[in-house]
């Protein structure tokens, strides 16, 4: 009988799909199919808690299959990441019109990101004590000990790393073992290898412009093939979204969200005031912040339901360049750094509140300003280097925990609601980037503003 059900709720799951196949034929806007797949996603995947509950054997066998498609989807992003990483850094320089503009562009685009990091972690500390969460205790059972005692192991990873050492970390030592993403900094490390490819071509263009001519047109055309397989990758973004979202909804504990309210209450609040920040920073550039977030809501929504930043760097270089008059050079540099630098809500708020949690265990006054100057600059350093692929926010906790000298225990305790609170963050995180690359693009004064209001330029990958 269980497998009878489980095949119909496969079948279910084939339908609805061939649903949006229909509607992709009928050439429906890419963000209206995203947008409906989010929605179907969410009432489906409850649909099938509240039938079956999360522990059902039913749910367990289905979602292996459902898993086939989102994961999948994923898994074909990622394929890209690295390639697309390179191409879009070298492109960068070779796009870039007036070389002059290279400084100013890469200066722009850190700043940004960590400065708002560290206004994240600003709003991080401040949630944890408007909630009253400083010191706060967390009901331990089997799942929690479990990750407790994997994040012993993990800890051995980071426990002693320095502040240098952690830099030296980007450095690539084998670049093609970074391609490959051995590495925790491997994405850092092919985007300092990339500035250095392009930073030479432009000593070989003032010297040899036949020779620099001829790489030009080699990037270029590399660069046309992968975005090439960008565009018929994000094709299946729809069937994505909403198996990604069904699994979500169908496996995430109720019960322990409830528990543990407050602090998913807290959470989002605060990356959503993240965002408000962003808001403000937009409007500082003169740019509506309702039309900026009607252009990139696709890709937000997918980070939110992917919980990968680096699986939604097509999408954000698109979104960018296409659909928010980001130039190109800005666009593939303010994506890719945003990857691993300065990721607003893994890497800015998350450490923050658990540091801010348990540092009253360690004796700590959490009011004092020196805790607080302190645990910002720890967390905007430790920012460097944050993976983009699924567990940053892990390795940046621990990293900062590490740094204070608090109890890492707190990252194991939060466990069950760690999903759903690690999709807001990443859109965040998505959204942090894409912000510092309008804020760049307005500086050097490439900035598109007629494209920003053009409501026909949307990300379409009907063709």
């Amino acid at each position: 009988m269980t497998t009878l059900i489980t095949v119909l709720v496969v079948l279910v799951f084939a339908v609805l799909l061939y649903g949006f196949y229909l509607m992709q034929k009928r050439h429906a806007k890419f963000s209206t199919r995203v947008y409906i797949a989010l929605a179907v996603g969410i009432v489906f995947g409850g649909l099938l808690q509240l039938i079956f509950g999360v522990e059902n054997e039913i749910i367990t066998q289905s979602m292996d299959w459902i898993r086939i498609v989102g994961d999948g989807y994923v898994s074909f992003l990622q394929m890209l990441i690295m390639p697309l990483v390179f191409i879009s850094i070298v492109a960068a320089f070779t796009k870039m019109k007036v070389s002059e503009k290279l400084g100013k562009i890469s200066a722009t685009v850190l700043t940004t990101l960590l400065a708002t990091t560290a206004i994240s972690a600003l709003i991080g500390i401040g949630m944890t004590m408007l909630f009253n969460l400083q010191g706060a205790e967390f009901t331990q059972g089997a799942a929690e000990t479990a990750r407790i005692s994997e994040l012993a192991t993990r800890q051995e990873t980071v426990e002693g790393l320095t502040i240098p050492q952690q830099i030296l970390s980007f450095i690539p030592k084998n670049i093609f073992a970074d391609l490959a993403g051995t590495r925790a900094t491997s994405t850092i490390a092919v985007v300092i290898f990339a500035a250095f490819v392009g930073v030479a071509y432009l000593g070989v263009k003032r010297k040899a412009p036949k020779e620099a001519a001829f790489f030009s047109d080699l990037i270029d055309s590399l660069y046309r093939i992968v975005m090439r397989i960008v565009t018929l990758v994000l094709r299946l973004t729809p069937y994505g979204v909403f198996a990604l979202m069904t699994n979500v909804m169908a496996t995430s504990n109720f019960e322990a969200i409830i528990n543990l309210g407050k602090f998913v209450l807290a959470s989002y609040l605060a990356l959503f005031a993240v965002l408000i920040v962003h808001s403000l920073i937009l409007m500082g550039v003169k740019v509506n912040p309702l039309d900026y977030f009607k252009k990139a809501f696709p890709v937000l929504s997918f980070a939110f339901t992917s919980r990968s930043s680096a699986g939604a760097l097509p999408l954000n270089i698109e979104t960018q360049s296409k659909a928010l008059g980001v130039d190109e050079a800005t666009a593939n540099f303010s994506a890719s750094f945003g990857l691993s630098i300065g990721q607003n809500g893994c890497a800015g708020v998350y450490p923050a509140m658990l540091a801010t949690i348990v540092a009253p265990s360690a004796g700590i006054n959490v009011f004092s300003p020196e805790f607080i100057l302190m645990l910002v600059a720890i967390v905007t350093i430790s920012s460097f280097g944050v993976a983009g692929v699924g567990g940053g926010a892990t390795f940046a906790s621990l990293i900062v925990l590490g740094a204070m000298n608090l109890p890492v225990a707190i990252v194991g305790l939060v466990i069950s609601v760690e999903p759903l609170i690690d999709m807001a963050r990443t859109a965040t995180n998505v959204s942090g980037s894409m912000v510092a690359g309008i804020v760049t693009s307005a500086r050097i004064k490439d900035l598109d503003r007629d494209v920003i209001k053009d409501d026909s330029k949307v990300i379409d990958v009907n063709v």
